[in-house]
């Protein structure tokens, strides 16, 4: 008996980029004490008050199927919430709700791709990009950023890959792992491939309220692009609802009609307490999302000072989302041994670069997720071995 090559493929034959993350959770299993930096899980859990919201609505009854796109209530929320956030107006319509992010980019592909179509994504991508993009049946591309253009994508290079024919492209901002906000420039740039190429583009962004420097800019908001671009959203980061797999797609109605069709033959929705319970969360407004994101801005701080006072680690400047990017070259090592190395000799576990895509190779990514004085000490840690590590280097 054989599986099917499409789900022996999701890899692509190699490791799925979270060895460091397996290996650390066993070691933590095992009864040692672990750094954990590697996932973008908030140190807060869910607010008490959307847990009782929740709840409340649990033992109310609403614990049956819910309705497939998701409630009335839940979908008119996210298309408020879009429409004040981009003006770019959203009707229940325009929306459908999915179990979380991931399922949101998996519908979005499997949506705009036909099996062995070229689907484009930008490197450094979040570790399942390539993988989602295989198991909907397309080939996944990436195209190259470089550290030096603080990995913003360029036009000129999206536009040569989708020259040898792509139907989609995928873009992340702020972006994971590498913390880079698209300027308005690029965005722009991104649109006019769009447009020339006929591309469907495929916006994540579950960063969106975690923003240190500028603002964020939603593609689909740009001129022409409401009727091409289809956006990922998710309750996960904005509101540390990561274990309640809540997210949407905002995108063209026919696009909707036809996601919902797949949902009713996959998924079947999202549980109805769930739904209730980010509807009052989304109701507590900006107010309650800025006291999420709070935390990172102020570790993010304390990153810069920390790197300030070394000149080993290059940090490429985070001006969005939950981690910092750290050039670890100096030590002579790659992203993957200098991960694996701190982790068995200090007990902290970092992202190898290299689980994002070949333009973060000899990088580290770093979650922020932490309380502040062990972030600090965990990052002094880091700082001192990769020092230890380049002195032997340069020797």
């Amino acid at each position: 008996m054989q599986l099917s090559q499409r789900i022996t493929n999701i890899t692509g034959g190699g490791s799925d980029g979270w060895d460091v993350f397996y290996k650390a959770r066993k070691m933590i299993a095992d009864g040692l004490d672990v750094t954990e930096l590697t996932i973008g899980e908030h140190d807060i859990r869910t607010d008490p008050t959307i847990l009782a919201a929740m709840d409340k609505s649990a033992q109310g009854g609403h614990t049956g199927y819910a309705m497939v796109p998701g409630t009335h209530d839940m979908r008119l929320a996210v298309a408020q919430r879009i429409t004040e956030r981009t003006g770019v107006q959203t009707t229940f319509e325009n929306i459908l709700i999915t179990p979380g992010g991931q399922a949101a980019l998996f519908a979005a592909h499997l949506a705009v791709c036909s099996e062995g179509e070229r689907a484009l994504y930008i490197d450094p991508y979040y570790a399942t990009y390539p993988g989602t993009i295989r198991a909907v049946g397309a080939e996944p591309v990436a195209i190259q950023t470089h550290a030096s253009n603080a990995f913003q994508p360029r036009p000129e290079d999206i536009s040569e890959q989708a020259t040898k024919g792509a139907a989609s492209l995928l873009i992340n901002t702020p972006n994971n792992p590498t913390g880079t906000v698209y300027g308005r420039d690029t965005l722009e740039g991104v649109a006019q491939v769009c447009k020339e190429h006929d591309l469907w583009l495929i916006s994540d962004e579950v960063y969106d309220t975690q923003i240190w420097d500028g603002a964020h800019l939603s593609a689909r908001a740009l001129p022409g692009m409401a009727d091409r671009t289809l956006v990922v959203g998710s309750m996960s980061k904005s509101h540390a609802m990561t274990g309640s797999r809540i997210g949407w797609i905002a995108a063209p109605k026919e696009v909707i009609t036809h996601l919902i069709n797949l949902a009713t033959h996959t998924t079947y929705g999202v549980p109805g307490f769930v739904q209730d319970a980010a509807v009052f969360a989304l109701n507590q407004g900006d107010a309650l999302e800025a006291e999420i994101a709070a935390p990172f801005l102020r570790r993010r701080a304390l990153a810069k000072d920390i790197l300030a006072d070394q000149n080993t680690i290059g940090l490429i400047p985070a001006q969005g989302a939950m981690y910092i990017m750290l050039d670890i070259r100096a030590t002579g090592l790659s992203g993957e041994d200098f991960a694996n190395s701190l982790l068995d000799t200090h007990h902290i576990a970092t992202m190898p670069g290299e689980s994002f895509g070949q333009s973060a190779v000899g990088h580290i990514r770093v979650a922020m997720t932490v309380d502040d004085m062990k972030f600090q000490s965990a990052l002094k840690t880091l700082v001192g071995y990769a020092e230890h590590l380049a002195n032997q280097n340069a020797a």
